[in-house]
């Protein structure tokens, strides 16, 4: 009769082990729980030590807990275990590409590939999304992985590969990686996936991320809303929906919902993440919640556990709690001191951030000092800008805004430059406003000059001619073309700002009261003008226009003083002040 119990009691414990599943950690993954998603394959592996699948989604679970060391020792046992295994292969790959070597994780990837000839669909999932999400990674390669899986073009019927709603996710991944024109593709794709399963959150999710990356912001709150309808229990959307709201922008900051949706995502995953997220997210709540102190309590108390990751998550949030309760020197402190402990690839882009926002806050009664202070916050602020792998024009706008608010106007027409290119290489259409901001910002930097910097002007000059060109309907670009060319011109003498001032007036005077300001300065500089070249009638024409609009002009006053002196000397050398 013992025996018999011996026997029942290891059945039991064979089926408890039997009845974790690969599915079973898929799951968690896709709920985002990570630690139970590691135990279920850790549970698997110890009964099958043999199983690829097992040893690759756990390193995938651990990189979710974001430890890259015991992910990479995974899949390094697991290729121990199963030497060769294609889809360990893509895992150490994935290692490759986080390290930054590009050209290491190819040869992984190929080789993987080349193994299950492309029709692998575990393989083929797992090279184009560790493609789509890294740093790094081609993301045309990745659309390539997933295409050569799905096409069934002359295979025989035995030999087509079924899509699965995976498939159709990880395709719409590549798309949506793409950017630009493949956003509409990623949308449809995903729709693939839920015709599938009409259920699966993780799609309508994903189109909310096309529509943000298109910037319709309400078009992704509403996709990410409706995901967790769609299944409440789906953790990643409620993520979503916090981040959109810490993001510090005026369309979309919100601390009271940034915690609202963090606390549904701490509720729905629950146990299911380690302990270091639960506890990075309840101090987070702390922060968004205006208790800076218990922040700064909470994350200090887990930072001695902390893993790399971990270590640069908590310390942010203790330096923008200081800086945000006015502790700016604490701020400083805490933040310099984990700078000089990180080397440069090991740097995250919000480190940037809110070091430019630390030192931009401090003060010195030292003047040198203090400009030494604003110019590290600017230097800061851009190497966020630089780091941006998304590629945001948003960020590069707000470096040329600094460099505004800072007088710096030649790096700020710079950054506005680069802001043009930026939109011009994402397929982009530049506004008027773009072209203007980075003439106006040139012209700015040479007034700074004693004489005025003829480079600067030049720039500024083809800035406009740029937004005459692109935007010929509009005043602004033919006026600031004069007004530029003017400033080269200052006696009025060459007269090479006349044509385009002629071509601001053919526009704007029809509405004399609105463009009263251009008006008088276009009207001033070619009078001027005519009166050096001693041209008596369109010098009268334009006296007389020029009056029209502003009837007491001191410079007609002038030339009519000079044009009624008899010993009125060469107009070149008593030209009119304009």
């Amino acid at each position: 009769m013992r025996q018999k119990l011996m026997i029942a009691a290891l059945l039991l414990m064979v089926n408890s082990v039997m009845a974790q599943t690969i599915e079973d950690g898929l799951k968690d993954l896709y709920y985002n729980k990570y630690q139970s998603a590691k135990q279920t394959f850790e549970k698997i592996i110890a009964s099958k030590p043999q199983d690829d699948k097992a040893y690759y989604y756990l390193g995938i679970a651990q990189l979710g807990m974001e430890d890259q060391q015991a992910a990479a020792a995974t899949f390094q046992k697991g290729l121990q275990a199963v030497p060769n295994a294609p889809l360990l292969q893509v895992g150490m790959g994935r290692i490759d590409l986080l390290n930054g070597d590009s050209t290491a994780a190819r040869q992984k990837f190929e080789a993987a590939s080349q193994a299950t000839e492309g029709r692998d669909g575990y393989v083929a999932r797992a090279i184009a999304d560790a493609n789509t999400s890294i740093k790094g990674g081609d993301k045309g390669y990745a659309l390539s992985v997933m295409e050569r899986l799905l096409n069934n073009e002359d295979r025989k019927k035995r030999d087509q590969y079924t899509p699965t709603a995976a498939d159709y996710i990880e395709l719409g991944d590549a798309y949506r990686a793409l950017g630009g024109e493949h956003g509409g593709r990623a949308i449809t794709t995903y729709e693939k996936a839920l015709e599938l399963e009409p259920n699966r959150a993780e799609a309508v999710m994903k189109q909310g991320m096309v529509n943000y990356n298109a910037k319709l912001l309400q078009e992704a709150v509403n996709d990410w809303t409706k995901a967790t309808t769609m299944d409440p229990n789906y953790g990643p959307a409620y993520y979503e929906l916090y981040q959109f709201y810490i993001t510090p922008t005026k369309n979309q900051l919100s601390l009271e919902n940034a915690a609202q949706y963090l606390q549904k995502y701490i509720d729905v995953v629950g146990s299911g993440a380690s302990k270091l997220e639960n506890e990075y997210n309840l101090a987070a709540i702390s922060f968004y919640k205006k208790d800076y102190d218990a922040a700064i309590n909470k994350a200090k108390s887990i930072l001695p556990e902390a893993n790399e990751a971990y270590k640069g998550k908590f310390t942010r949030l203790i330096a923008d709690a200081y800086l945000q309760k006015g502790d700016s020197m604490n701020a400083r402190q805490t933040m310099d001191a984990y700078i000089a402990s990180v080397p440069e690839d090991k740097r995250e882009i919000n480190d940037y951030k809110l070091l430019s926002a630390i030192y931009s806050r401090l003060e010195s009664p030292d003047s040198a000092q203090q400009a030494t202070l604003k110019q590290q916050a600017l230097k800061y602020l851009e190497e966020y800008a630089e780091a941006d792998t998304t590629k945001d024009p948003a960020r590069y706008e707000e470096v040329a805004k600094a460099y505004v608010e800072a007088g710096a106007y030649e790096k700020a027409a710079d950054w506005y430059k680069r802001l043009i290119a930026l939109k011009l290489e994402m397929k982009e259409t530049p506004s008027a406003l773009d072209y203007y901001n980075v003439g106006q910002d040139y012209f700015r930097a040479a007034g700074t000059k004693t004489p005025m910097d003829t480079t600067l002007l030049n720039k500024a000059d083809s800035a406009f001619a740029i937004l005459a060109e692109k935007y010929p309907d509009i005043t602004t670009g033919h006026y600031w073309r004069g007004y530029v060319n003017a400033a080269k011109d200052e006696m009025a003498e060459t007269g090479v700002a006349v044509p385009y001032f002629q071509k601001y007036l053919s526009m704007a005077e029809g509405d004399p009261q609105r463009n009263k300001v251009g008006l008088i300065r276009a009207y001033t500089y070619i009078m001027v003008y005519y009166y050096n070249k001693d041209d008596k009638a369109n010098l009268q024409t334009y006296m007389n226009k020029l009056l029209a609009v502003d009837p007491d002009n001191e410079t007609v006053k002038q030339i009519k003083e000079n044009m009624a002196n008899s010993n009125k000397q060469p107009a070149g050398s008593s030209s009119p002040r304009r």
